[in-house]
């Protein structure tokens, strides 16, 4: 049951972390980066659809992206879209692929960004702590209820414990790589 009990919540960890890894690379930095649109959904044919379904990415250029539609008709709703996102781009289209020039960001900007990527960090953290309260209050019940002893609930605690330091050191270290990628020059 505890063995059941650290899986769960082991795995559970890893999927905060995947989250935060995907939530990152959605955080524009100072080259283009396809995954910065991974959040994006454009209004296809009445409903949200992902843009990544919608259109191939090309990076030609280190602050350039090629963005391709499959179905041009959707080409006037991707561009809305990709106007109207948080991403502080502007779209050129020439009728076949939108093209947008990535700005150099500003130091200002960049300051967002890092207080954004922080912002991500924590919610990835308290997500954990989550988990941890969660596998926690099961190793109490079950000790509670008898179907395990103290000494095997307090071990199972500590291991959870460590789990839990293991997993939002990795998040900080996420952090320090993306915060590293927005300073750069």
């Amino acid at each position: 049951m505890i063995s059941e009990t650290m899986h769960e919540a082991e795995e559970k960890m890893e999927k905060a972390i995947e989250v935060a890894k995907e939530d990152f690379a959605t955080i524009r930095t100072g080259r283009a980066n396809a995954a910065m649109f991974n959040k994006l959904t454009v209004d296809y044919y009445g409903s949200r659809t992902p843009l990544q379904q919608l259109a191939s990415f090309q990076t030609p250029e280190a602050r350039t992206i090629l963005i391709t539609p499959f179905d041009k008709t959707a080409m006037a709703e991707i561009e809305k879209t990709l106007r109207d996102s948080d991403l502080g781009i502007n779209p050129n289209s020439d009728g076949t692929v939108i093209r947008i020039n990535l700005p150099q960001l500003t130091e200002e900007r960049r300051r967002e960004y890092i207080k954004l990527a922080h912002s991500k960090a924590e919610d990835a953290k308290v997500s954990i702590r989550n988990i941890r309260r969660r596998a926690k209050e099961e190793i109490d019940h079950l000790v509670k209820e008898g179907k395990i002893g103290e000494d095997e609930g307090t071990r199972a605690e500590k291991e959870l414990e460590s789990f839990t330091k293991k997993h939002v050191e990795n998040v900080d270290s996420i952090l320090k790589v993306k915060e590293a990628e927005l300073l750069e020059v």
